[in-house]
């Protein structure tokens, strides 16, 4: 197996991006019981997804992720579908298999979407956009970094709306990751997931990485990546 990159490292002094708080994102005695799906019709194994909490939404919800929609916790917090999940990975990957990988581009604004945006990249041969979008990026011909993507995915169509109202205006599909408090304008194909956990982040780009390798042939429908899940997942650092 290859060698664990260093991780990219959040500093929990941008206090913007570390208010989806740790009790948020885990997963309750309920979930385990509630989850009776079967190990084989997932790409990974229930518990695993669970754990890294791919299923936990917010305390918001929108008319367009309604078909997505599991339950709703006491607390409040909204639970998406797994299994559902799990689906729309499989169809984005095949998707994605069509393209050219350098014509596929990543979006990531949020912090803890970053670092597996890019190992999405490194591995697949993407286009990462990572951080701030600047406007333009896809729309303006004359700006020095202009990009024509064939593709792109955004980590969250809220935080990328740029990203997305401009590749509407290029006529280029948008895949995203969405959570509950998403509303799907601008949006083609979208896979519900948490989209603002550290772990689900790394889970979901992770699966999304060995789909498409394998969808290409370049994977074996029975063999994993060299890189594991944690090396997917942004570090967290604390500042004195």
């Amino acid at each position: 197996m290859a060698k664990a990159a260093p991780k990219e490292e959040i500093y929990l002094s941008e206090k913007d991006e570390i208010e989806e708080t740790e009790n948020e994102q885990k997963t309750d005695s309920m979930d385990e019981e509630e989850y009776e799906i079967g190990e084989e019709e997932l790409l990974l194994p229930r518990d695993v997804l669970l754990s890294a909490g791919i299923h936990i939404g917010t305390r918001m919800k929108t008319k367009d992720i309604d078909q997505f929609i599991y339950r709703v916790r006491p607390d409040g917090l909204f639970v998406l579908d797994i299994k559902k999940a799990d689906e729309r990975i499989r169809l984005a990957a095949k998707l994605l298999a069509r393209f050219e990988p350098a014509k596929i581009a990543v979006v990531a604004a949020r912090l803890y979407a970053r670092y597996p945006a890019k190992k999405f990249c490194e591995i697949i041969k993407a286009t990462p956009i990572i951080g701030r979008f600047v406007p333009g990026m896809l729309s303006n011909p004359l700006y020095p970094h202009h990009l024509e993507p064939a593709v792109i995915i955004v980590s969250d169509p809220k935080a990328d709306v740029q990203a997305v109202k401009e590749a509407g205006v290029m006529g280029i599909p948008v895949i995203a990751l969405c959570s509950t408090d998403n509303d799907f304008a601008g949006v083609d194909f979208v896979i519900p997931t948490n989209n603002k956990g550290r772990r689900a982040l790394a889970v979901i780009y992770w699966m999304l990485t060995r789909q498409v390798l394998r969808e290409k042939g370049e994977l074996p429908p029975d063999k994993d990546l060299d890189q594991s899940i944690d090396d997917f997942e942004a570090r967290i650092s604390r500042e004195q």
